[in-house]
């Protein structure tokens, strides 16, 4: 059975779009994703509403916690953790990567060659990343091209996220499990490494490159 969940996606709570959460949550429905990660930037409180929308959907879509982590060198998908608890403001990749993994969570390098707000080879030279995000819906090809080259270099594990700012971009881009995901086994499937990214766009981009 294949899982189909966005892990990157941002609403109104993220401070730089006006993209209500259910109404995000109700387009993940009709692109028939099994699940979607809200990552708000900077805070994981920030998407503490998503419990109250769990009682409502909890038995259509699954709907998960995260945060877009704004380490030193660039954004990080953090999953698992209360990164607010931690300390870890503005901390480098290495130290976030060592903390967070400490607390039994995952970090994972958000959009990494796109430039700004991202962290490129530095990848290469910190342990402990549970994947790479491969495919970012609001990147170009070529950019996640090197995203997915550098994750098979390191043999790391790449996923799939929207980068989702409003409703009609959720599931451009999603990470494919081959096993069932629940809230108890999303951060152990997610160790495991058991998925890949999927990039719904990338016959289109293929023509062009």
């Amino acid at each position: 059975m294949i899982f189909k969940i966005d892990l990157h996606v941002h609403s109104v709570n993220s401070g730089d779009n006006d993209a209500d959460p259910e109404e995000l949550i109700i387009r993940a429905l009709e692109r028939r994703l099994d699940g979607i990660a809200f990552t708000e930037h900077y805070y994981y409180g920030a998407s503490e509403g998503v419990e109250i929308l769990r009682e409502k959907y909890g038995n259509k879509i699954m709907l998960f916690r995260g945060v877009e982590f704004s380490a030193a060198e660039g954004h990080c998908l953090v999953f698992g953790v209360d990164t607010d608890r931690l300390s870890l403001k503005y901390a480098e990749a290495s130290e976030l990567v060592r903390k967070v993994n400490e607390h039994g969570g995952v970090v994972i390098p958000s959009h990494p060659f796109r430039g700004m707000n991202s962290l490129g080879n530095v990848i290469r030279t910190v342990n402990g990343f549970c994947a790479v995000e491969g495919y970012n819906g609001c990147n170009m090809y070529p950019f996640n091209k090197r995203a997915v080259d550098l994750a098979l270099a390191l043999n790391l594990p790449f996923t799939g996220g929207s980068d989702a700012h409003a409703a009609g971009e959720i599931g451009s881009c999603y990470t494919e499990f081959s096993e069932r995901v629940t809230y108890d086994s999303f951060i152990g499937l997610l160790k495991k490494g058991d998925y890949r990214g999927i990039d719904i766009r990338r016959t289109s981009w293929m023509r062009m490159f």
